[in-house]
């Protein structure tokens, strides 16, 4: 399916993983230009693409992003057994080699690749940072599951109970699955390997995911250009679950932080460029005086 509509383009597919699986893709693309930059998105458990972040998607292509997004194993219109992942490795690997052939098209060489996590997709991102450290140009991190909140964690009786019950029953979608922060990132060593250029969006009365530790993971991570927007009053879905001004106020922000890093990037290449041209100049000037 593909339509245009108020100057974006939506286009989706469906393409097979590794594994031979079939994954649902979709793309908004600026209409009357090329895009200035590449924003992956990671959406988080129980979400998906095409509906969840369709808001996100028209943004930020409205705004001259070309903005790409896939649904999960188990997720919106890809195979699996919905909401059930069986090895969370599996999710990361398909983002990174999905999102990693977009980039790799002749057409989006040279363009910035910013990773765009929501919820669990925040932990998602970071786990695709770590997979290729030197990849990705950034990220977008929105109130990102680096932890369940203590407030909607089950009990320790429950948790025990579940777990146990798993073994007989292992598609449940109620079973809670380990912190992420406990799988990748508790070791205050890994966190300090976030050297990825990011911002962290996260609501001040955020029940869901803990506002405290995306504020310890902008300070540990050793990222010399990282930024955390604490927005008092907000609750856990920034993108597409709070009041409209709201939503704004966060868009307005996250699209400063892209522009900006898209004219550091264009300042960084017309200076590669003069020295380029300098050089050549030096060159020519000394086969003249030969």
């Amino acid at each position: 399916m593909a339509y245009e509509i108020g100057g974006v383009r939506y286009e989706e597919e469906f393409v097979l993983n590794s594994r031979g699986m079939r994954f649902f893709t979709c793309r908004w693309l600026p209409a009357n230009c090329k895009p200035k930059a590449l924003i992956f998105l990671c959406h988080g458990y129980a979400m998906e693409s095409s509906i969840s972040m369709k808001g996100t998607g028209t943004r930020l292509a409205k705004a001259g992003y070309g903005v790409y997004g896939m649904d999960y194993e188990g997720h919106g219109k890809s195979s699996g057994l919905q909401g059930y992942v069986p090895n969370f490795d599996d999710v990361v690997t398909d983002c990174s080699d999905h999102y990693t052939r977009i980039s790799e098209k002749k057409e989006n060489k040279g363009k910035l690749r910013i990773l765009m996590g929501e919820s669990m997709g925040g932990a998602v991102a970071l786990l695709l940072h770590r997979k290729k450290p030197t990849y990705w140009d950034g990220a977008v991190l929105v109130a990102p599951m680096c932890k369940i909140a203590d407030d909607v964690r089950p009990s320790t009786l429950v948790v025990n109970v579940l777990t146990k019950l798993c073994r007989i029953i292992p598609t449940w979608k109620i079973i809670p699955t380990p912190d992420i922060i406990d799988v990748a990132f508790r070791d205050p060593e890994v966190r300090q390997e976030v050297s990825i250029p990011f911002i962290i969006v996260h609501g001040a009365e955020d029940k869901v995911t803990d506002p405290s530790v995306s504020n310890l993971l902008y300070e540990s991570a050793c990222s010399k250009d990282k930024s955390f927007k604490l927005y008092p009053g907000m609750w856990h879905s920034l993108t597409y679950g709070e009041f409209p001004e709201n939503i704004d106020i966060v868009f307005e922000d996250v699209t400063s932080w892209l522009d900006d890093r898209v004219a550091r990037r264009e300042t960084q290449l017309e200076h590669e460029q003069k020295l380029e041209n300098d050089e050549l100049l030096k060159g020519k000037s000394a086969i003249e005086t030969l």
